[in-house]
Formats: structure tokens, sequence, C-alpha cells
């Protein structure tokens, strides 16, 4: 293994980055550092987040600048404020020991004045936002004709958020024999086609392999109905007691609902995304890096900034728009050689997104099984055991109590005792997961082993052939079908412009004179109200449930009632329109009957001996019931539920 002095590293870099706590380069920095600072040719590098690209970068661009010269000599470009901020802080750093290098960090969401005053004293080395540094181009207040180096890092992400007309502009604005250094985690073709305008007689250094994912995480999944999908959330977060995790959702205000739930269940939780002002994120980013939270929910732009080296796990709710996305999710975690576990929570219809990730990432995922409620509760019950047995006693603070503590539990034995702290901190646990909802596993398999075909997007059929509604869906008829121009695309916008908000929908069946389509069962009314009566290309629009015998489709002539009404395949749900109870009273962890479509392969950790915990709660005599728990550390539930 190589060091940083073979490497050509300045002696008063390597002072700093010694204090840093850089040992030995990292497998990015061997093969980049020394050929930026041996070579004047553009660079393209392919490697995973978290694998020290910012001092592959920075450290030979820190080492090319001239301290006596206060023109803008480099300039650094990123996608978000945050990452932005980040990346400055790093050269801050590595420059520690080396007098006369001012680094400036521009971006938007911050006082543009502020950041023009730091200019004007010169900043040899700029990290920008491209939209923040337009502005000050146009301004004349950012001249970047002295540039020798441009860097790109996260190359792919500017591009996939539509930066590639900045970008444009930015390079016009930059002398043409300048150095251009391309960090990127996938080789998108946007990324490419930026290579070959830009780039000149570049070198590409991948590490590992091309849009490969990182090599120390374990992508993992678990496929759910979608009813169910916070459900075994919560699950797979109370299996893990020392989880620290990013939850990714896909917009902004899935993630303030996913956010608001895990708080109101008393889970130590925070929400991250653009709708918060810039002082509320630094905030809340600030929190989950010292650790004070302990689950950050947060969409992929806010998040992208974020760099925490210790990050156990990271949590998809639902699969990512884009493979790349993806891989800068699972990057996340497993970082500087720790291991890491990606975690999708899925339904059946994300199955091919599985298999377009696996194709690109070069990675298999394992099909998950839900954990049960007696492998959770043993789980914690260890956490908390652990807990009590480690506390630390101050023997001289504790002193002028023990004599009336000791008077108040003269005549209770140790061992119940024991049972009543263990039942006041673990009660909570037992009762939800006494009574806690099933989750119905779904067939992670594409064809049905009887009949030998596919169902195709996780479809299900009812008896007779007939097509019934995924379990949390409700099938609706419309009396419009292709004859009416009514194709998916006029199905998602026509639906959309009548029901207030986005709608999500599932599986849609277009027929000649009719449809029918899948909405969640708490949206059918809304739906339903919103379209009935309405009117497309001239034609008055009836809308009502499918599974309904005799509603409105038969009765208005469209062929509802003979075709669309299928009695009362409802995906097997009872009456309630809830899964049975986990438990009873006598048997806690008594296993559910009727299991269905279980996963072939177990990833579930090893449980531990369980042999000796349950006699805590054999003996009727011990109530486990009392004050909600407010655990102090990393536990499940640092905060109380709010009041209804």
């Amino acid at each position: 293994m190589k060091t940083f002095e073979e490497l050509g590293v300045s002696e008063e870099i390597r002072r700093a980055i010694t204090e840093l706590g850089f040992e030995h380069p990292m497998p990015v920095q061997e093969e980049v550092i020394p050929y930026l600072l041996g070579n004047k040719n553009d660079v393209i590098a392919l490697a995973q987040t978290g694998t020290g690209k910012t001092a592959a970068f920075g450290i030979p661009v820190l080492q090319r600048i001239d301290p006596q010269n206060r023109e803008t000599q480099a300039l650094v470009l990123s996608p978000t404020r945050e990452l932005c901020l980040q990346i400055a802080d790093d050269l801050k750093d590595f420059s520690k020991y080396m007098p006369g290098i001012n680094i400036v960090a521009v971006y938007g969401g911050a006082s543009i004045d502020t950041q023009i005053r730091a200019l004007r004293h010169g900043a040899q080395i700029i990290v920008a936002t491209p939209g923040r540094l337009i502005d000050l181009m146009n301004r004349g207040k950012a001249k970047l004709d002295a540039v020798r180096n441009v860097v790109l890092d996260e190359a792919d992400e500017m591009l996939n958020m539509g930066f590639s007309d900045s970008i444009n502009a930015i390079f016009e604005g930059v002398p043409e024999d300048r150095n251009t250094l391309l960090f990127s985690a996938t080789m998108s073709r946007e990324v490419e086609k930026i290579a070959k305008n830009y780039l000149h007689d570049h070198k590409e250094i991948v590490v590992g392999s091309r849009n490969e994912g990182a090599e120390n995480v374990n992508h993992v999944y678990y496929m759910v109905n979608a009813k169910d999908k916070y459900l075994a959330l919560k699950r797979v977060v109370d299996y893990y007691p020392r989880i620290f995790a990013i939850i990714f959702c896909r917009t902004k205000r899935e993630t303030q609902e996913i956010a608001d739930k895990l708080i109101h269940d008393g889970y130590n939780a925070e929400s991250l995304h653009g709708d918060l002002s810039q002082q509320q994120r630094d905030l809340t980013m600030q929190k989950f890096r010292q650790h004070m939270t302990q689950l950050l929910v947060a969409t992929d732009v806010a998040a992208r900034g974020l760099d925490v080296d210790d990050l156990s796990h990271v949590i998809n709710f639902g699969m990512p728009g884009d493979t790349e996305s993806y891989t800068h999710r699972s990057g996340r975690t497993g970082r500087a050689g720790k291991k890491g576990t990606s975690i999708s929570i899925v339904h059946s219809r994300e199955r091919s997104r599985i298999r377009d990730v696996e194709k690109t990432i070069g990675k298999q995922f394992v099909a998950g099984v839900m954990p049960t409620s007696q492998e959770i509760c043993t789980k914690q019950l260890y956490k908390v055991m652990d807990e009590i047995v480690k506390v630390d006693v101050n023997e001289d603070e504790i002193a002028p109590f023990m004599e009336e503590i000791n008077r108040h539990f003269e005549y209770v034995d140790k061992e119940d005792v024991i049972k009543k702290i263990v039942s006041r901190e673990f009660g909570r646990f037992l009762a939800y997961y006494a009574d806690a909802p099933e989750i119905e596993a779904v067939k992670s398999g594409g064809r049905d082993k009887k009949s030998g075909k596919g169902e195709g997007r996780g479809t299900q059929r009812a008896q007779g052939g007939k097509r019934r509604s995924e379990s949390g869906y409700r099938r609706l008829f419309i009396n419009l079908g292709k004859a009416d121009g009514f194709y998916p695309g006029e199905v998602m916008q026509y639906v959309n412009r009548h029901v207030q908000g986005r709608q999500e929908i599932g599986h849609i069946d277009l027929l000649s004179k009719f449809s029918y389509i899948e909405v969640p069962e708490s949206d059918a009314n809304k739906v339903i109200r919103a379209l009935d009566g309405t009117r497309y290309k001239g034609r008055e629009v009836r809308c009502n449930d499918a599974d309904e015998r005799g509603g409105r489709g038969g009765s208005r002539g469209s062929r509802g009632d003979a075709r669309g009404a299928w009695g009362d395949e409802r995906g097997g749900r009872n009456a309630s329109g809830r899964g049975g109870k986990a438990v009873n009273d006598a048997e806690p962890f008594k296993k559910k009957k009727g299991g269905r479509g279980r996963a072939d392969v177990d990833v579930r950790p090893e449980s531990g001996n369980t042999s000796d915990w349950r006699q805590f709660f054999q003996g009727h005599d011990v109530q486990l019931i009392g004050d909600e728990p407010d655990f102090s550390e990393e536990g499940w539930a640092r905060r109380k539920p709010k009041n209804k």
C-alpha cells in the first residue's frame, strides 16, 4: 500500500490530512492524485459515492495553486448547496498549512451580496453551484479568465437536475487551455456527451467497474402490497435497534408524510426536502450528523450534499425512477471501508426496476423475509437488557439516596424488580407487536407455478380467470376506451386534471369501449366523485366501482354489469379491510396461519439464543403496562407520540 508521500503530495497537505485521520490513500486517490500531479491531461474518474473523491481532486488542485496570485485559478462545480459547502470545508481543511489560500463557496439560498464581498478579497478556488455562478458571472463579479482547473463533481447528478445549459455557459467563460476533471458515480449518456464536448485527450480512470454498486453494500428488497409499505418500514426499522439511516422518498409530499407518521409513532425522525428553508435544512443536517436524529426521511436532491460515513442503512421507500439515483442512494452507506445495507421496500409493480438496477450495478438483490413479531421483540429485548447492564453508575451521586431506595425495595424480590424494569422499558414494544397488523407477503417470482403463465405487473386473477385488484387497491370502471382515444397517457392526465393533487394509479386495463383503473382504496370514492359526470371529448363520463354488482356501469348500458362486476372478489381481505391479529393474549408470539408467498432466501441475521428471555413474560403477575418509555440513546422511541 502506497503512502501520500509516494503519490507526490506536498508536506503541508500531508500534515493537514494526517491530522484529519488520513493514513493511507484510498483506491481512487491512489489512481487519480499522481496522474493529476504529473500530467496535464483531462480526466474522467468513475467511482462510487463515499470513496474519497473530494481528496482525489482536491489535493492536486490545491497543490497547483499559486498562493501569491489572488486570481481565481480553480473552479469546482457541485449540484447542491450542501455539497458545495462540504467540498469548500474539506478543501479548507486540506489547505490548513498553506498560507495565502482563499476558498470561497457560492450557492443559491444565501445572500449574494455576502458572496460578492468574499470574491472581492480574491479567491484562488471557487466552489459553486451552477445557477449562482452564472448569476455572478453575468454581474461581472466572478472572473474566470485565469482558471486553469475545472472540476465537475457528481457530474451525473448535475445533468439529471437539468444543469446542462448552465454548464455549457460556464465552460464558455473559462479558458480553452484549462484542465477539466470530471468525477461521477455513473457513466450515463449525458456524461459522455459532456466529456466529448469539453474534455481533450482525456484519460478515464475507473475504480471498480463502470456503473457498479459500492463494494461494501448489501442490496436487499422486501416486496409487499402497496397498503403495507409503511408497516413494513416500521418492521424493518424495529428489527435493527441501532439503526442509523436515511429513508429516501420520491416526492416532497411523501417525505413529509412518512416523517410525520414516524414521529407520531414515537420514532426519532426528521424530514429533509426542498420546501424547508435553508436554515431548517442546515439544522436538520447538523442534528443528523451529530446522531441526534436516528432516521432522516429525505428526497434525493435534499440529501445530495449529506456526507455521513457511519450510516448503517439506506432505505428506499419504493424504487427511484432511474438507476443512477439508486446508485447514489445506496452509495450513502458502506463508506470508508465499512459495511452497509441498502434496503428497498417495493410493491409488485416495481419488479422490473429491481432487475434493471441489478443489470446496471452488476450486483444481485436478495429477496428479504419480513421479520416476525417474535424476532423483532427478541432483538429489542436484548437491546433493553444490554442498555440496563451498561448503565454507568456514579456511586457518589447516588449514595445519598441509597438508604431510601433500599427501604423501598426491602420486601421486593430481585427477580420481580428485574421483571418490572424490563416490562417498563419493553412493554410498549410487546403491546404493539401483540396486536400488530399482518403484512401479507407477495411472491417475488414473475410466473404462476400452476398455470405457467406470468401475471405481469403483479396482477391477480380471481376465479374464472377474471382479474381482481391488488390488495390495497380498488378497481374502477370508466365508460371510455381505445375507441375514444383513451390511452394510458390520457388516463393519467384526465384523472390528475379532475382530482386535486397528483393521484396514484395502479394497473390500467384498456378495452375498446371502456376501461378499468386501479387506485388506492382510500382514494377510490374521491376519484369516483371527481370523474363521474364530467365530459371527455363531448361525451359524458361514468365512473363507478367495477366490483360492485349492479353498479352504474351496468345500469347505464355500458356493459359494466356484464364485464365489470365480478362479484365479491376483493383480494382475500376481511370485512373490516384489515388483516387478522398476529397473536392472542395467551400466546404472544404464536405464528400467523396462512402466510403466503414467502421469499426463498432468508436474510435475517441471527436473532441469538432465545431460550432464557421468555422467563420475564411467563408469569401472570407481571403486567406489561405503564408509562410509555422515552428511551435515551438510539432506541426506537426517543419521543412520546403526539396527542391525537
